[in-house]
């Protein structure tokens, strides 16, 4: 009987090894398979690899001419991370692997208090509650219709920067911090039908600044995210921070909502604004809910703000940016808008149309500073192959646009600042709605930004209404040549010394 016994376990002992041998063998081959990339080094895989670049979509790109010019395999701590960057690569993976990637990796301070509480397009993993809220920005929030019946806000809140500027005249002024502005009242008001940073709103002031800090916290690299026994610690605080804000944020626009519920019938405006839909939203309850809860509500609100003003801020300063660095372009812009709208006009959204090199200058803008130069992670909802290569389960995947934006192999003169290139016949129909693999800003695909519609509208009309209704000088007497133009990560990319410059009214 113990013959039998001892058998028996022996039996399953072998079983189990051969079932061992064969997963580490299955995880082995796999690996094997791996685009390829930098030997990782123990524990925290090719962090230092990286070098001290303080960008790291540098790094990355840098990496990749040496490892993977199309498609790269980094370890970030035990973060196995896959790096796109060609077009030839974001082509195969929008068109062919869209659904698969279309994950989403949330990092460790984006992990709040809520659980799966609907609200977060961002954050969300591809699948229904997503599918809602896309569905929603694109029939109800970003479409052309109701962009058309919101001309006049963003039309008031670019008077109301106009006059801010105005006022400041002759003196030395951060540009990006009037951009900031105008875009978190332009929000504001899509959002609430209120200039949040109204002089007389404290509790716009305060939503503002918490919004501020999670941007700022939100754009540090955290090393809880590349090595997991280090999640519950939170050694350099960053969820813990963040978290905290979040929930003074959320209780200024719980503010705002209350405040909206009560307002009577004969309060209401004739225009819908977001908050309206979100509020009158009824869903069948099936798949979808039958309304949002407040906390959705909460989640929505911030997130149009974190997701709308940096990248309009950091767009727009950097277009300013290589304006005052080329003279020659600054001038040619200039003169275009003037010519077409005369100096006792207002330059309006129906005159873009006839400003080609302002939408040129955008678009070389965005060639060259896309506001998220990895798009926001994508992550592997399941393993597949991709240009001959696995691409596992749970696998960060990152496209790195601002090194397509620069493939010499693309764009002639891949790092000079000339918006004529997209006047030229090979690329005078390259936009950036996801369809032109070189040239992606906002992405490509299922997770392809839904705010395109609205920044359409709203970044030529800044810049161009700003060098139409005011010629610019860097202060200090600083030459154009000497202009810093170094970057840094935060949650955009943005200048790592704010662009200074004198306005000066047209004469």
């Amino acid at each position: 009987m113990e013959y039998v016994k001892l058998l028996g376990f022996v039996l399953i002992l072998l079983v189990w090894i051969r079932w061992a041998y064969h997963r580490r063998r299955v995880h082995l081959d796999r690996l094997s398979l791996l685009p390829p990339g930098p030997t990782p080094w123990p524990v925290v895989g090719n962090i230092f690899q990286l070098g001290f670049v303080k960008v790291p979509h540098k790094s990355f790109a840098q990496l990749a001419l040496v490892h993977g010019p199309n498609i790269m395999t980094l370890w970030l701590g035990s973060m196995c991370t896959v790096v796109i960057s060609s077009s030839e690569a974001a082509r195969e993976m929008f068109k062919n692997h869209d659904v698969v990637l279309a994950g989403r990796k949330v990092y460790e301070c984006m992990k709040g208090d809520f659980g799966d509480e609907l609200g977060s397009m961002i954050t969300a993993q591809y699948g229904t509650n997503w599918r809602l809220l896309r569905r929603l920005s694109t029939t109800e929030f970003f479409l052309n219709s109701r962009l058309d019946a919101t001309s006049s806000i963003r039309t008031r809140c670019i008077d109301q920067l106009v006059h801010s500027i105005e006022d400041a005249c002759g003196t030395s002024i951060d540009v990006g911090r009037f951009f900031f502005l105008m875009a978190f009242n332009l929000i504001g008001n899509l959002m609430f039908s209120k200039d949040l940073l109204d002089p007389k709103s404290k509790k716009g002031a305060e939503f503002f600044y918490h919004t501020g800090k999670v941007m700022e916290y939100a754009g540090k690299p955290n090393v809880a995210d590349f090595m997991p026994f280090l999640k519950g610690l939170d050694p350099q605080g960053i969820r813990k921070n963040m978290q905290n804000h979040i929930r003074q944020a959320f209780n200024i626009a719980g503010g705002f909502v209350k405040e909206r519920m009560e307002t009577s019938v004969a309060d209401k405006k004739s225009t819908k604004d977001y908050l309206d839909v979100l509020l009158e939203y009824r869903g069948d309850g099936v798949e979808a809910p039958s309304v949002f809860s407040s906390t959705s509500i909460n989640i929505i609100v911030f997130e149009m703000f974190t997701a709308g003003t940096d990248t309009t801020t950091s767009t727009l300063e950097w277009a300013m940016a290589e304006l005052l660095r080329n003279p020659h372009t600054y001038k040619k812009l200039q003169s275009e808008l003037r010519n077409v709208v005369s100096l006792d006009e207002k330059l309006e959204e129906k005159h873009i149309d006839n400003l080609p090199y302002l939408k040129a200058v955008i678009k070389e803008t965005l060639r060259l500073h896309p506001p998220l130069p990895f798009l926001v992670p994508h992550k592997a909802m399941q393993s597949c192959m991709m240009l001959g290569y696995n691409i596992p389960k749970e696998t960060q995947v990152l496209v790195n646009v601002w090194a397509i934006g620069r493939d010499p192999k693309t764009w002639e003169n891949a790092s000079d600042f000339k918006p004529d290139r997209f006047l030229d016949h090979n690329k005078i129909h390259v936009d950036y709605k996801g369809q032109n693999f070189e040239f992606i800003p906002f992405g490509s695909g299922r997770r392809m930004c839904p705010a395109i519609p609205l920044a359409s509208r709203v970044l030529p009309l800044a810049l161009g209404t700003l060098l139409h209704k005011f010629d610019w000088v860097l202060c200090d007497k600083l030459k154009a040549t000497d202009l810093d133009m170094s970057e840094k990560m935060g949650i955009t990319l943005r200048k790592a010394v704010p662009l200074k410059a004198i306005p000066i009214p047209k004469p």
